[in-house]
């Protein structure tokens, strides 16, 4: 399946897994605990929440075809990280979570992005909003600049980025 119904009419369409070195994704799974499950064209994606080309997680696979965008497969990998072990354990399909972590999850793939080679932050916000994430400041890049200081918080705050907005390679521990 295409993404175009997505992209406005002269825009680009956001980046996929077929555009980038899946391996350099597979890497950065593993410093997570996760395994990167490719899909063969044209096949469901198991545990994919929104169907179509979105990314799934079942346990600690994330599931991607060659068309499932780079956004999606770092936001069900921040989701992964960000959900308590409980919740981890018995993963499939639905990550679950509250505003707050939601939050957290969309700031931690923008931070991520920077981390695969061909993303970067600015082209992870600027799919971000082609997709159609929605922020109160009309933008990706205006919330992550001027509007997430809770997300940034919360990720300080369970030891998931560190001061200076790195991230620390930690998935969310229950017993901080």
């Amino acid at each position: 399946m295409s993404n175009d119904r997505f992209t406005p009419a002269g825009a680009r369409a956001v980046l996929t897994l077929a555009q980038i070195e899946s391996r350099a994704i597979a890497e950065l799974l593993t410093r997570f605990g996760l395994e990167l499950l490719e899909v063969a064209p044209g096949h469901d994606i198991p545990g994919s929440y929104w169907g179509d080309e979105e990314a799934g997680l079942v346990g600690n696979h994330l599931l991607a075809r060659p068309d499932t965008p780079v956004h999606s497969l770092l936001h069900e990998t921040c989701h992964f990280i960000c959900m308590d072990s409980e919740r981890r354990q018995g993963l499939h399909t639905n990550a679950g979570g509250g505003y707050d972590e939601e939050n957290a999850v969309c700031y931690l793939q923008v931070l991520l992005s920077d981390h695969v080679p061909g993303m970067g932050r600015q082209r992870m916000m600027s799919d971000m909003d082609q997709w159609g994430y929605s922020f109160r400041l009309g933008s990706t890049q205006a919330w992550f600049e001027r509007d997430a200081d809770d997300a940034r918080d919360w990720l300080t705050g369970e030891g998931l980025i560190d001061s200076s907005q790195h991230p620390t390679w930690a998935i969310r521990n229950d017993h901080r």
